[in-house]
């Protein structure tokens, strides 16, 4: 059952009560004592990139399992989202969990399910796109470091899409609801398919209408102009399952509110 945020706790377990309001960003989907998964908001950095980020998914997990981690416990991140990414995220309480799932995960034997709003309506209802990706620093130029791209040269990448919702989006035109079976990996992968099948996701400020957007973000943050060009503040990529099927395990977050507020809803 979910855990909820203790007031305080006896002497053999960290109080909480100091706590509650950073934890309380952290919708627990479920738990055992080897593993609690949780349903990401957008905008949560995952682990600290400087030593002075210090309200990380990491950070909030570290305070929520404080008694764990007090009785020989650890927080390892399993599935690792983007920042702006919201949705399922797995973790391992336990060395021994952590190290069952990096071998299942390593294997495919986790399999994902991610919804996005993408721009325009993809011709077919279901349609693959198999194409390998590499850092598009690595064939040529790039302004940005980690920014992938399609190339011959690059790891095997593929993944399945299936149209949920066509709508349109008052002047913008149109739009759809597209969920997203990754069979490989690679950073950015749906991202990256997405752009290269003509659909980029909405709000995304590296594949989406110009890499400029995501330099202009770095250097002056939120703007009006961003907001009329991007139209959502984050890339609108949602972790919707993660699924162990060889244990009958099976988990879900239903669509994040600004992706059903902006169009992904009913």
């Amino acid at each position: 059952m979910p855990r909820t945020t203790a007031p305080a706790q006896p002497a053999t377990k960290p109080a909480r009560v100091n706590r509650a309001s950073r934890v309380s960003r952290l919708k627990v989907v479920a738990e055992d004592a080897a593993w609690i998964v949780i349903d990401k908001p957008a905008l949560l950095q995952v682990h600290p990139s400087k030593p002075s980020d210090e309200a990380t998914m990491w950070h909030l997990l570290r305070d929520l399992l404080a008694y764990e981690l007090t009785n020989g416990g650890q927080v390892s991140i399993i599935n690792r989202l983007d920042r702006e990414t919201s949705g399922v995220v797995l973790i391992a309480k336990t060395k021994a969990a952590a190290r069952h799932f990096c071998m299942l995960m390593e294997r495919g034997g986790i399999e994902k399910e991610y919804v996005a709003l993408v721009w325009g309506w993809p011709e077919a209802e279901e349609f693959v796109v198999d194409a390998p990706i590499l850092r598009q620093g690595e064939r040529g130029v790039s302004r940005i470091y980690l920014k992938q791209c399609v190339h011959a040269d690059g790891a095997a990448a593929r993944t399945r899409f299936r149209v949920e919702r066509r709508f349109t989006h008052g002047a913008e035109g149109r739009f759809a609801l597209v969920r997203a079976y990754p069979e490989t990996g690679r950073m950015h992968q749906i991202r990256v398919h997405l752009a290269h099948a003509g659909h980029a996701v909405v709000g995304d400020k590296i594949y989406g209408p110009s890499e400029d957007h995501y330099l202009t973000f770095i250097e002056t943050g939120w703007t009006p102009e961003l907001e009329r060009a991007l139209l959502m503040r984050r890339h609108a990529l949602h972790s919707a399952v993660l699924e162990i099927p060889g244990e009958g395990l099976r988990w879900e977050a239903g669509l994040a509110g600004d992706m059903g507020a902006w169009g992904g809803g009913e």
